[in-house]
């Protein structure tokens, strides 16, 4: 009975919010459902397309009276809606008699040559660069975005589980998805006010945000960085568009031809433009392609109208439905400017058509447009402050003016919804669990204290045994200025505490000036990369494998202080000057030796490093994306380029170093978005040592004992197998996606994906430093007779979190306990 009384409600609720609903299965005289079908209303220009299975659901403010169904080689369906709301329409399409002549116009190499939408197409391409704001010389205008989050699918069966008892006054207040005809509770909404100023000559442009208010999960940066990905910006013009991670071939470019399926559908006039319509769809499945239809004018080939959808085979994780609308509007009688842009997305476990699951939904709306406004270069230059406390408390006035698309019920009750949930306890265990899981500390409130990371509690080595470490941190809010941390370690094999600390503190926030150290005493594997750790917290994965190859115990006791000063004088460019104090011996001598000749000693040899360093960083990362104003910001994107330039200098004496020495490094890390081809990630790291030091000093070439994928490490490489004055190494990794994978038949569902490696390593060291360290007990070999190489073929997305490696290396096969071949793997959640 609850559940027909719900049924009702919601049908009710459903006709008060839109005038026209209907939803279905469209399938052929056999009973296979027919995919891409165009539906529309009769006398209008709004209608969507039918998924991989059939399927359809849309709704419209107006009300019609006749549904009609369409597709090549089918003869076309019309369908009187008797109701406002008409669900469960089962819809038989006729085979045409003119089917035929229709598949040799539109299938097949000849649909290339003789198709009248390619022909259209073309036309787009050529026009694509001077429609819009690239028509003036300079142009501004507003921008209104809102970001949501909703919890979908609701059913009474989730409303009367135990998951929910307690908080059913929740879902007093549902709606409907005008995408996807799904129930929805919206639980999280943020909203941003702009203004947008660019100069087509000075090729600049930027934006000045006025207003951002939050509701939700606000206070959380793991969470709100997350959110931050929808933000993702992108143009339907360009030939690969990029949503979480992955590039999807656009409708509108130049590959689209050998990717999907074009039809000339309609024509007709959109606010007195004449347009054509055309359906889309992809020719292969798994691929990361769309379906959907768009309206082009036919003078100017500007796109008026446009929908996206993710096909249900796109091999993309933990998304079911990415849904996108463009709409333009007319200026001057032949400029189409961008008026709203919608995006949908259905984060779920699953793809199947009832699981459950959670709606990022972006709206952004774009208003009064001004162009050849003249203002100087030194105007787009200048930069405002998005993080000016006034930007945060901009009053019920201010955002009643600057939405430009006002708030429907559900999104204004949100603010006093989440203040509501705030005083439940249940609610708040179940933002308390996704908080530890998101960022890995457990957060005491009252006492302004993140205990964690929760992680790192864990861990093993030859050196300490089992070991388990806690720790803490300061955190009373986001932007904190200044942030403690600490953590206690105890190994049951050695007995012994280990301990880190650090402080940091932002002085000054316009140039992002930090003052930072600590101490750390500690176990660590330094043989895992280049660069000396100067990070009083972190750890190696190496330093804590649970299983691990070969004999795994060229450990060493570090001892390390550090005092460092940051700034950021220009956006994206940190440069780092500080001291260091490390003191470095072996955690296990018998194994592994850090012996060197030391004249001053009475044995003639020591056993520990004692070194004074001076050390100066530069590094950019053009295209970076942070949120956060405070000591600690949040990475946002990934899709950047890193450039590091390092100078250190020992100084002996001072504090009775043992060393003089000067290094310098480089490194370049650039991902590669290579289209419908995947992802290709290469580093390339330079670096050498002028003055003679002993092994704890030298530079290994990184190799990786334990079982787990580590990219920029030689799996195949024992630590300190090569050592080092000067290196140069090299590191590809390219991601296919599962662009082959998805061309096997009995491989295709699987959405498995190709990573392919090659890695490369040249070095050498002087015979001075071999001599220095010649009381050692490990050998000291660099890869100066040729350069050493490994390559490696993996299979990711297993079972959607699983990815293995398998390894095999190329040469000095020779040396000692060498490996030929060895499997890593790895696991995460990735889209």
């Amino acid at each position: 009975m609850k559940k027909f009384l719900f049924l009702i409600s919601f049908l009710l609720v459903s006709i008060v919010s839109s005038q026209s609903k209907v939803s279905g299965i469209v399938q052929d005289e056999s009973g296979s459902p027919v995919a891409f079908a165009n539906i529309v209303f009769k006398n209008s220009s709004e209608g969507t397309i039918t998924n991989d299975n059939g399927r359809f659901y849309f709704e419209s403010d107006d009300t019609y009276e006749t549904l009609i169904i369409s597709f090549i080689g089918y003869d076309t369906q019309e369908i009187k809606l008797d109701q406002k709301v008409n669900y469960d329409l089962e819809i038989v399409m006729v085979e045409s008699a003119e089917q035929l002549d229709e598949v040799i116009v539109y299938t097949g190499k000849q649909s290339k040559k003789n198709n009248p939408a390619i022909d259209i197409l073309k036309k787009i391409w050529a026009k694509k660069r001077v429609n819009g704001v690239r028509k003036f010389k300079s142009y501004q205008y507003d921008k209104y975005e809102k970001v949501e989050f909703d919890l979908n699918t609701i059913d009474s069966a989730l409303i009367k589980s135990k998951l929910f008892r307690g908080l059913e006054f929740i879902f007093q207040d549902l709606d409907t998805s005008r995408i996807t005809g799904k129930t929805y509770l919206p639980m999280f909404l943020n909203e941003v006010f702009s203004k947008i100023y660019g100069d087509n000559s000075y090729q600049l442009e930027k934006e000045d945000v006025l207003g951002n208010k939050n509701s939700g999960f606000g206070g959380n940066q793991a969470i709100t960085a997350f959110v931050e990905d929808l933000y993702t910006d992108y143009d339907i013009y360009d030939n690969y568009l990029k949503f979480f991670d992955k590039s999807f071939t656009s409708p509108l470019s130049k590959t689209g031809v050998d990717t999907y399926n074009y039809v000339l559908s309609d024509s007709t006039f959109i606010d007195n433009k004449w347009c054509y319509n055309i359906i889309y769809y992809p020719r292969r499945k798994n691929e990361l392609t769309f379906k959907g239809d768009f309206w082009v004018n036919d003078t100017t080939y500007a796109i008026k109208k446009i929908n996206l959808e993710v096909t249900k085979s796109a091999n993309i994780n933990w998304v079911k439905e990415i849904y996108i609308e463009q709409d333009f509007e007319v200026v001057s009688d032949s400029v189409f400017l961008l008026k709203r842009d919608y995006m949908l997305s259905d984060f779920a476990f699953s793809k199947k058509e009832k699981s459950r699951g959670v709606y990022g939904k972006r709206t952004t709306v774009y208003d009064n447009y001004k162009f050849n406004l003249d203002r100087p270069e030194d105007f787009y230059k200048a930069k405002s402050d998005p993080y000016d406390p006034r930007v945060f408390q901009q009053d019920s006035t201010f955002w009643k003016n600057a939405r430009l698309e006002r708030l429907n019920d559900d999104e204004s009750g949100i603010f006093k919804l989440l203040d509501t949930l705030k005083t439940v306890p249940k609610f708040n265990t179940f933002y308390n669990i996704a908080s530890i899981m998101a960022s890995g500390y457990v957060e005491i409130d009252k006492w302004n204290i993140d205990i964690g990371d929760v992680y790192s509690t864990f861990g093993f080595n030859d050196a300490e045994g089992i070991r388990l470490r806690g720790g803490a941190r300061t955190y009373f809010t986001q932007n904190d200025t200044w942030r403690l941390e600490g953590y206690m370690a105890y190994g049951f094999e050695d007995k012994k505490f280990k301990h880190g600390f650090s402080g940091k503190f932002l002085l000054d926030r316009k140039s992002r000036l930090i003052l930072s150290g600590g101490n750390r005493r500690d176990i660590e594997q330094l043989g895992i990369n280049l660069t000396a750790t100067n990070d009083v917290l972190g750890r190696s994965i190496a330093s804590s494998a649970l299983v691990s190859v070969g004999n795994n115990n060229r450990l060493t006791n570090i001892n390390l202080s550090v005092i460092n000063f940051e700034m950021e004088p220009v956006k994206n460019l940190r440069v780092n000057l500080g001291g260091s104090f490390r003191q470095l011996s072996s955690a296990l001598p018998d194994a592994f030796s850090l012996d060197y000749v030391d004249p001053s000693s009475p044995t003639g040899i020591s056993s520990e490093i004692e070194q004074f360093d001076i050390n100066t960083t530069l590094i950019y990362t053009p295209g970076k994306k942070t949120i956060g104003y405070g000591v600690d910001r949040y990475d946002v994107n990934e899709n950047y380029s890193t450039l590091l330039l390092n100078y250190t200098v020992g100084l002996e004496g001072f504090l009775q170093s043992d060393f003089d020495y000067q290094r310098l490094q480089f490194s370049y890390t650039q991902p590669w978005q290579l289209g419908g081809f995947g992802r290709l990630t290469s580093t390339i790291e330079l670096g050498k040592t002028f003055g003679e030091v002993p092994l704890g000093l030298l530079s290994v070439i990184p190799g990786n004992q334990t079982l787990f994928s580590l990219y920029n490490t030689f799996p195949n490489l024992d630590f300190y197998e090569f050592v080092t004055d000067t290196y140069a190494t090299l590191h590809l990794e390219h991601n296919f996606n599962g662009r082959l994978f998805s061309r096997i038949p009995f491989l295709r569902k699987l959405n498995l994906r190709e990573i392919v490696g090659l890695r490369g390593a040249w070095g050498s060291i002087s015979d001075e430093n071999i001599a220095l360290s010649a009381p050692t007990n490990i050998p000291l070999l660099a890869p100066n007779d040729e350069i050493y190489w490994e390559y490696s073929l993996g299979i990711g997305n297993i079972f959607k979190i699983f990815r293995v490696d398998f390894n095999f290396r190329g040469n000095y096969l020779d040396n000692p306990d060498a490996r030929a071949f060895g499997v890593t793997g790895t696991f995460g959640f990735n889209f």
